[in-house]
């Protein structure tokens, strides 16, 4: 069964770069993890279709779960009043205008800067800045899958360089099982100079903003969209309030309710629960000042919401199928399979990048960074105490780890929320990010290779 439990995701990637159709993927997909699982408790292979509704069932019904699928919903409605309102076009108007965004590079800092700003939890980072820029990609005929690309290499980085958010609680908390010589805090906060591909990542971002430059597929994409003629359709006399408003209210909102949900402790606040409510509230804003300002009634505002829930089905069905499969994988015990890979038998300057590579696989095969975290810690620390390997160093690695897979996985939630956020085809953002990541994944190798050498 230790083999078999790989095949699932790879399935999936088969099935992806055969069909180029994610859902169909991520079905067949569960559909083998839940037909493993059961001939493994010796049941009837006829049961595989009911196992797997019940699966996808059993995953709505994690309250969690639940808020991530509503969440994903309401950014389809939100980004539908901000947008039939006209406030999308006036605030690009009045970006470009100003000068503030007045060239490609100075909208490629702004979309960065947003997204490190909002550094509390990577889904509002990558929603917040793919909602702002958008209009302004597209005023400058940038594409979306390059939009992707900086909010989705932005978030997760950032978020686990800066920690004064729910990754930093959520890894402190893994990390407080072990008797460590040092605090746990102590070694979280030590990991920052050695998380080499968070940095490395950030600093490519830089380079595709500062000079403007993309390779490889990307390049393509914007070769195609420079083809096309791309324009902000206003119907009616707008005001940017109309999208600076329910923004404003949604990031400040996710900061009030992170300290709310964490009893006035920003980092012990449930991300999930925080910015469901954020986005609801910011909905209901859009939605009121919609009604205020005559643009619509009641009826047409609804409407316009729905429809814009109806834009991101297709999405969403993919977050839930991502997050499905992860606990088939979970129950079939896929990561802890690929994590014993890393051997017992390994040179010791060769553990550290080995976990890097482990924790890469994982979070690739699985989708999930967090998840490989929950794996990997419980492996990476028992080694730090048995070889005397620096805590910090092992644990940099690890959470290095799950954040490449994650980049690269085309079955990641994350990756499905940045496509999401940034209105852009997920295979299509898979494909373009692909290089960038697995770029900056060798040159974080060879730094783990070389500091093993120099710190061991």
């Amino acid at each position: 069964m230790d083999w078999l439990s790989i095949l699932p995701p790879l399935i999936a990637i088969v099935v992806v770069l055969w069909k180029k159709e994610v859902i169909l993927a991520l079905l067949v997909s569960i559909l083998s993890a839940e037909l493993l699982l059961t001939f493994n408790n010796t049941d009837s292979g006829f049961l595989t279709p009911i196992n797997t509704v019940e699966r996808i069932v059993s995953t709505v019904g994690d309250a969690g779960n639940a808020r991530i699928l509503i969440f994903s919903l309401l950014v389809g409605a939100l980004l539908a009043f901000i947008r039939d309102s006209g406030g999308v076009a006036a605030t690009v108007n009045k970006l470009i205008a100003s000068g503030v965004a007045r060239t490609k590079r100075r909208v490629g800092a702004i979309t960065m800067f947003t997204g490190i700003a909002v550094f509390i939890e990577s889904n509002l980072s990558v929603l917040t800045s793919g909602i702002l820029a958008r209009g302004l990609f597209d005023k400058f005929k940038m594409s979306r899958a390059r939009l992707a690309y900086v909010i989705d290499s932005t978030s997760a980085p950032v978020c686990i360089l800066i920690l004064l958010n729910g990754w930093g609680a959520y890894i402190l908390a893994l990390l407080a099982a072990y008797d460590l010589q040092q605090n746990p805090l102590q070694i979280l906060w030590s990991t920052l100079p050695y998380n080499i591909y968070a940095w490395l990542t950030l600093v490519v971002v830089a380079y595709t903003i500062g000079f403007d430059k993309v390779h490889g597929p990307m390049k393509q994409a914007e070769i195609t969209l420079e083809s096309t003629d791309s324009k902000l359709a206003v119907t009616q006399a707008s005001k940017s309030r109309f999208m600076l408003v329910p923004m404003i209210v949604m990031v400040t909102g996710m900061l009030g309710f992170m300290l709310w949900t964490g009893n006035g402790d920003m980092t012990a606040g449930s991300g999930s629960k925080s910015v469901l409510y954020a986005t609801f509230l910011a909905c209901i804003v859009a939605y009121v000042m919609l009604i205020m300002a005559n643009k619509t009634d009641q009826k047409g505002a609804f409407k316009m919401g729905f429809n814009g829930m109806s834009e991101l089905l297709p999405l969403v069905t993919i977050v839930l199928l991502s997050i499905t499969l992860g606990a088939s994988l979970k129950e079939l015990g896929t990561g802890t399979f690929v994590a014993g890979i890393v051997g017992e038998h390994l040179s010791i300057y060769l553990i550290v990048p080995m976990l890097f590579i482990a924790g890469g696989i994982i979070s690739f095969t699985t989708g999930t960074s967090w998840g490989t975290f929950a794996i990997l810690i419980p492996i990476g620390m028992p080694l730090v105490q048995s070889l005397g390997l620096p805590p910090e160093l092992v644990l940099a690695a690890i959470l290095g780890g799950g954040i490449f897979g994650d980049h690269c996985s085309p079955i990641s939630d994350t990756t499905a929320i940045s496509s999401l956020a940034a209105g852009c085809d997920l295979l299509t953002h898979v494909k373009t990010q692909l290089p960038y990541a697995l770029f900056v994944g060798i040159l974080t190798i060879c730094a783990y290779i070389g500091l093993s050498f120099v710190m061991l």
